[in-house]
């Protein structure tokens, strides 16, 4: 009942396209433009997506951190390590570019030598007060010597805050006004008035400035996102136009190809302004994407168009057999592939969400594009003429099926021998994998403020923010002695941990108190005794009021303060094993009874989304699987089919994994997409594979090695075909500056290829060798849908 259903539908689909052609091109025509008008609402991404979702402890924990203190990654940072910046000219320009920077409405404040200040004990008043460090404008070079000396060797309290005793470098902190972190006026203020100033800079004192912080990382980030999204569109239609030009040695057809993928682009952009998505490092995969999925559905066609031409020779019939013969196996194949995508919408990471979204609907959208514009335009030319058809008969096709044929013909046992120990190989190759991945791994490593990152790592300890919150559960409790004490004690444990900075918090501030208290002498830069603590607290409280840095270290009551630093770039592993000894050392030094102390920062988030989507990632891929075997169980209606048909399919992953493990490349976010992607795709071959072998069963009546080679031989030149196109139209994203875009080509162009030597050769080795168990009428029961059509009398004569 339902296939009778299917074939008239699709009979009356190609009435319906073939007979309102005009009508049909006017349409697209309108929804193109409809979608180009939604492009204006598409919107880079000024935001650091959290792929955690809201009711994550760790999300709920960094809100009530921002609630009260606001956001911690709000610094960019900018250094210079030369000795020539402590001339008096070129010092002096170094604290009016400060200044400059004060002075843009974008910034909150800036902390440098311009506005340094000096804790000092007015010993007429006896009160503290802090004094400015510099001068307006130095004089000359003994002046600035001295007070180079005394900031270097006497103010240990804004040591690593603002410069490296032991490397001389010296660094400005500029932090942006909170409200417009995350709005586009961020990415104007560092593109062009910031980049400005320092390019001044340079060019005024021939001085090389550092430029480091997470708004600027995600400024540049999104910038070259943004670049390399055209990047990818170019080489994708320039790959594949070529690829398939070489198999069709045909211009119309090439470029009835390219118009359909273009069209698919649009409204790929389309949805995404449509649905307000953020085009992110993902959603900027989608367009190309569609362009490398989409050709193959190109190919399908118009190898069939001309492949009925040359066999009856009449347009019509052969415009139509196009849409109601081949219009359910590749809606078929769509279906699967984006189903493989539409696992990533269930979820709870808008992240991945909004990929999973916009990748799957336009999928299904460029499947109805090519069907419904390739037949109606050929509809308008001439037939094709012999020399666009000579493709069909290409020896070296013919040989590569030869090949193929004679391989599942006498050599199954090499096959099954290569395949087993390629299994083996692939299984200790896995067990070298690494579940891993830093900050900044897959950041541009040629770009400038990537060799920044690690600048600043070396020089002040890292750029990645961990936040400790200390409740003591009572009002002002921060600043009781036994409180900073335990702040203290903590501090120093942080300090000795090489992958994290010298902390900053009020205890901080405190020491400095009591160094000023007596004179300013060094030696004295240290917690108060319980005699001190009385007199010299009160200074503190009022001093903290003074100074814009250090007034967000305790909230208003004095209940709650944080501590802060900054991470190295570790892998994940090694920031659990941080994580883990900080908890340790903090359950060890505040009683659960008297405080609640937890972490949170930009630092701890990434560790935990990184797991968090690895884990979810891997749940995609089970349902994928689970969901394509559920597609493929009502296509054939066999237990034993689907167990035969996973195998050619999952053994490439298996290898693709094993090659992470022996290459090193870790299971992080970017590499554990390539499995679900790779298995949507390459499934689509073995529908091709299988349906074609059943239809062959049955016109051979039930002669099971005919049928298999009949099948290779129908199936093997186009499953070639597309999955060509597929390996070198996912190899375009080899060029990207992003590592994690980078393994994601390579991985699912490798991964593809496996998977069509595996379709190709081990499935039907595996179908002849287990023939009596499978190609039997009970076994393979007739299917719900034919996927593909069954042979009209005049394929047959011929």
């Amino acid at each position: 009942m339902l296939k009778e259903f299917l074939q008239g539908f699709w009979t009356f689909t190609a009435r319906v396209i073939l007979r309102n052609r005009i009508l049909i091109l006017l349409l697209i025509a309108g929804i193109t433009v409809f979608m180009g008008t939604q492009w204006k609402y598409m919107r880079f991404s000024n935001t650091e997506m959290s792929v955690l979702p809201d009711d994550h402890p760790s999300i709920v924990d960094y809100d009530s951190f921002v609630e009260l203190f606001g956001q911690e990654d709000n610094a960019i940072v900018l250094a210079v390590q030369d000795s020539s910046l402590f001339s008096t000219e070129n010092f002096n320009r170094w604290n009016k570019l400060s200044k400059q920077l004060e002075a843009i409405p974008e910034v909150d404040f800036v902390v440098s030598a311009d506005n340094l200040q000096e804790l000092v004990k007015d010993q007429e008043q006896q009160e503290f007060v802090l004094e400015d460090l510099f001068p307006e404008q130095l004089e000359n070079q003994a002046q600035l010597d001295s007070l180079k000396g005394h900031l270097f060797k006497e103010l240990p309290f804004y040591e690593n805050l603002l410069f490296n005793t032991k490397t001389g470098a010296l660094r400005t902190v500029m932090y942006m006004d909170r409200d417009l972190l995350n709005l586009p006026v961020r990415n104007e203020f560092i593109l062009n008035d910031l980049e400005s100033l320092v390019k001044n800079f340079e060019e005024e004192t021939n001085l090389d400035v550092r430029v480091s912080g997470m708004p600027y990382i995600r400024t540049w980030n999104s910038k070259i996102i943004i670049d390399e999204i055209g990047n990818f569109i170019l080489a994708a239609l320039l790959v594949t136009s070529i690829i398939f030009f070489f198999f069709f040695r045909s211009f119309r057809a090439t470029f009835i190809s390219m118009c359909v993928v273009i069209i698919g682009v649009m409204w790929a952009f389309g949805f995404l302004g449509l649905f307000q998505f953020e085009i992110t490092i993902l959603t900027a995969l989608i367009p190309p994407l569609i362009i490398v999925i989409g050709i193959p559905n190109c190919i399908f066609l118009i190898n069939k168009y001309q492949q009925e031409v040359k066999k009856h020779g009449n347009q019509a019939l052969s415009l139509q057999r196009v849409i109601s013969k081949i219009g359910n196996a590749t809606l078929m194949t769509n279906v699967t592939t984006a189903s493989g995508f539409a696992t990533f919408m269930i979820l709870d990471s808008d992240l991945l969400r909004e990929f999973g979204v916009v990748a799957s609907i336009n999928i299904l959208c460029i499947f109805v594009l090519s069907l419904m514009i390739i037949p109606i335009i050929y509809s308008f030319m001439p037939l094709p003429k012999d020399k666009h058809l000579k493709h069909l008969n290409k020896k070296w096709i013919d040989f590569f099926v030869n090949w193929m044929e004679r391989m599942v013909r006498d050599h199954r046992i090499a096959v099954y021998i290569v395949s087993i120990a390629t299994l083996v190989l692939s299984i200790i190759g896995i067990y070298q994998i690494e579940i891993t991945g830093s900050r900044i791994e897959d950041l541009p490593k040629n770009a400038k403020f990537f060799e920044d990152i690690r600048f600043f790592e070396k020089e002040f300890g890292g750029i990645m923010p961990v936040e400790i919150v200390v409740d003591t559960k009572r009002k002002n409790g921060i600043l009781k002695p036994a409180t900073l004490r335990r702040m203290d004690q903590l501090g120093q444990e942080i300090e000795e941990t090489p992958e994290l900075s010298k902390p900053v918090s009020v205890v901080n501030l405190v020491k400095y108190s009591k160094q000023a208290f007596y004179n300013g002498i060094p030696k004295y830069y240290q917690l108060p005794t319980s005699q001190e603590n009385t007199f010299i607290m009160d200074v503190a409280k009022n001093s903290a009021g003074n100074g814009n840095l250090l007034e967000s270290f305790v909230d208003t009551t004095g209940q709650i303060a944080r501590i802060s630093t900054f991470m190295r770039d570790v892998k994940t592993t090694r920031m659990e094993e941080l994580e883990r000894d900080l908890l340790k050392s903090i359950n060890k030094i505040f009683p659960s009874e008297r405080y609640n102390v937890y972490m949170t920062g930009k630092a701890l988030l990434f560790l935990k989304g990184t797991k968090y989507l690895v884990n979810n990632l891997l749940l995609s891929l089970a349902l994928a699987i689970g969901l394509i075997s559920l597609f493929m169980a009502y296509l054939f209606r066999s237990f034993k089919m689907i167990a035969i048909s996973l195998v050619p399919n999952l053994l490439p992953l298996v290898i693709t994994a094993g090659l992470m493990g022996y290459l090193g490349v870790p299971i992080k976010p970017s590499t554990i997409l390539v499995f679900s992607i790779a298995f949507g795709i390459s499934v689509d071959d073995t529908i091709h594979f299988l349906a074609k072998y059943r239809q062959e069963l049955v016109a051979n009546r039930w002669q099971i090695k005919k049928s298999v080679y009949n099948a290779l031989r129908e199936t093997g030149v186009s499953m070639f075909y597309t999955s060509i196109v597929l390996f070198f139209g996912f190899s375009v994203f080899i060029i990207s500056s992003f590592g994690g875009t980078q393994a994601l080509g390579g991985l699912v162009s490798a991964t593809l290829l496996f998977a069509m030597l595996s379709n190709l050769i081990l499935l039907p080795s595996l179908l002849l060798s287990l023939e009596r168990n499978i190609a039997n009428k009970k076994t393979l029961k007739k299917p719900q849908i034919d996927v593909l059509p069954v042979q009209d009398e005049t394929v047959e004569n011929n």
